[in-house]
Order: C-alpha cells, then sequence, then structure tokens
C-alpha cells in the first residue's frame, strides 16, 4: 500500500483497537497504554502509515506548530539558544519552523504574516523588532508571541532576555576595581534592547564615580564593524578597557588589537564582552564576558508562551534573568577577585 491509501481505520483493524487509540497513539500528549502503542506503531509501520497532521490541525484549530523567527545566526548564541528551545518545545509535543529575516520592522512583519499562513499555535522572535500592529495583528488571530532576548514597549508582548542593565553594571564595577579609567565602549545595533540597557547600565555605574565613556564606537552586533570601530576607537589617544556589547564583536575586537596593532589582551588593553557562547572559553580569547542564562530564558519562554496557547497566562509577562560574570584572561583581574 501507498501511505496515501493507508487510513487509521486501516491501522486500527491491523492492531485489534479502536480508531480513536490510533488516534491517542499519534497525538502528542495524549495517554495510551504501553501494550497498545506496541501495536498500533507495528501495524503502522507495516502498514506505512503516517498520521495526517495537517488534517489534525484543521479538525482540533490546534497545529501543534511554533514559528520562530531569528534575525541572524553569525552569533553562536542563537544557534545554541534555537537548538535548546526546539529541544524544549518538542519535549512539551510541538514542533518549530525557523524562519529567519533581516532586523527590519517592514521586513519582519512580511515573514511573521508568512508565518501566519502555516496556523502556528504561537510565536517566538528571538533578538527581532517588532511593530506594534504586528503585535495586534497576532493578537486579533490569537496567536501569542513572546520576545526572546529582546525586549519591547507596548501592550501585548511578552519578553524574556538576561538582565542587561545589570549585566552592563557588572562590567563597569569588575574595570573600574581593576583601576581602569579611560574605557571604552563598542555597542551593537543601537536598534536593540539588548544593546540600548547593556550600555545604560554600563555608562550609569561609570557616572557614579563620575567618569563617562573615553571613547565610543559602534559594530552593529557585526565583526566586520566592530573591527573598523576598533581600528578608529585606537587611531589616536586609546583607552586601556573595552566593554563589548556582545562576544561575537569582541572576538573581532581583539583580533584587530592583536593582529593589526600589536597590542597585549590584557596587559595593554582589558577586553570584556557579553553572552559567553562556547568560543569564548577557547585558549585563541580566553574572554571574560557576561553569561547569558540560555537554559533558564528558554525554560521560562517556553512556559509562557505554552501558558498563553492554553489560555491560562493572566497578561503579558516580561521576565529578565540575571547573569554572572566569567572571569577569563582577556581583562586585568581587580587585586584580591579570582
Amino acid at each position: 500500500m501507498t501511505n496515501s491509501k493507508v487510513t487509521s481505520s486501516e491501522v486500527a483493524k491491523l492492531a485489534g483497537v479502536s480508531q480513536s487509540a490510533v488516534s491517542r497513539v499519534f497525538t502528542p500528549g495524549a495517554s495510551a497504554s504501553k501494550a497498545t502503542i506496541e501495536k498500533v506503531r507495528k501495524a503502522a509501520s507495516e502498514l506505512g502509515y503516517r498520521p495526517n497532521v495537517l488534517a489534525r490541525a484543521m479538525v482540533s484549530g490546534k497545529s501543534r506548530i511554533i514559528g520562530l523567527v531569528v534575525a541572524y545566526l553569525e552569533n553562536h548564541f542563537y544557534p545554541e539558544a534555537l537548538e535548546k528551545l526546539s529541544n524544549a518545545l518538542q519535549e512539551r509535543g510541538y514542533h518549530v519552523l525557523i524562519f529567519l529575516a533581516p532586523n527590519t520592522a517592514s521586513q519582519i512583519d512580511n515573514v511573521v504574516e508568512e508565518i501566519l499562513d502555516y496556523q502556528v499555535d504561537g510565536i517566538i522572535a528571538a533578538s527581532v523588532a517588532m511593530s506594534s500592529e504586528l503585535s495586534a495583528r497576532c493578537q486579533a488571530v490569537g496567536v501569542p508571541m513572546v520576545l526572546f532576548n529582546r525586549s519591547q514597549n507596548g501592550p501585548g508582548m511578552s519578553a524574556v532576555t538576561s538582565d542587561n542593565i545589570a549585566g552592563g553594571r557588572k562590567v563597569a564595577e569588575f574595570l573600574l576595581k581593576s583601576g581602569h579609567r579611560k574605557i571604552g565602549y563598542i555597542a551593537g545595533w543601537e536598534g536593540a534592547s539588548t544593546q540600548r540597557d547593556r550600555e545604560a547600565g554600563f555608562v550609569a555605574r561609570l557616572a557614579e564615580e563620575e567618569l563617562s565613556l573615553h571613547a565610543r564606537g559602534v559594530g552593529n552586533f557585526k565583526m566586520e564593524q566592530a573591527a573598523e570601530a576598533t581600528r578608529a576607537m585606537f587611531a589616536s589617544d586609546p583607552p586601556e578597557a573595552v566593554f563589548v556589547a556582545n562576544d561575537h564583536m569582541a572576538f573581532a575586537v581583539m583580533d584587530v588589537l592583536r593582529s593589526e596593532l600589536g597590542l597585549s589582551v590584557p596587559q595593554d588593553v582589558s577586553v570584556i564582552g557579553y553572552d559567553d557562547v562556547p568560543t569564548a572559553s577557547w585558549p585563541a580569547y580566553d574572554l571574560t564576558t557576561v553569561r547569558q542564562p540560555a537554559n533558564r530564558m528558554v525554560a521560562s519562554t517556553v512556559d509562557i508562551l505554552l501558558s498563553e496557547i492554553e489560555g491560562e497566562a493572566s497578561g503579558p509577562r516580561h521576565i529578565e534573568i540575571d547573569g554572572p560574570l566569567i572571569i577569563r584572561g582577556s581583562a586585568r583581574i581587580p587585586k584580591g577577585q579570582t
């Protein structure tokens, strides 16, 4: 038999169970005895049967599919986070469709409109900006959305991030205790809440010591632009230390400092990043950085989204999860601290 001709009733007949039992076996989250599952799956394998997920979605009104939109994958934080999100959702009986979108509101809105055409049950937007009109559109069609690693003002939009302001303050505190006073900052994309909050916390802590940024550049979360910002920053009156808005850019900053400018890290200049991606621990970089608690961020994102899908949420939630400063060898360590 070909797959298109095999029905659940034929599987039920061969397995010696009811058609509803077959449905339960192939419905994520439904209950069936171990014996029933074994008989049904054996019969389905012999007949070449596969359940029609789309047809079931039309009947139940639930596709058990989550749309996940992300702007870019160059930053190693995102492939790892997407894998964790996908695994966590699959454990809860959901599947993921991943869509890439340029990080501009109009283009992202178009991508999300396309996602809605797939009859998804919910959307996770990883580090992208949404328009208020799109948020309202998702609400109108009953598809909840949660922002991951990005927050946004406006009603009806849940968001999960690390505590970026606190992270920025931790970096400033560490550099101040290390004796640095001429401190630079290389920003990410200035439309991002993560960039805004990291810089705000960093600058606020410096201001408490009556210090301001000695130098500032913009890398837009891109390695090439971060490298160019580093060249410009160190062309004259260079800083003693640099906080870089994420690890992805920090690697480029360190490469330029050492390979092009002949400077030693951290003897000549301290460098600190943000994210703690796997590459940060490599001996080649040994990067001091603020760790984003990806596991906790993923768990909170999934819990919020599924509670909204199941109608259990009382309203939008904004969660900020504190992450530690991971001290390695790219920044001068304060006396008495290890």
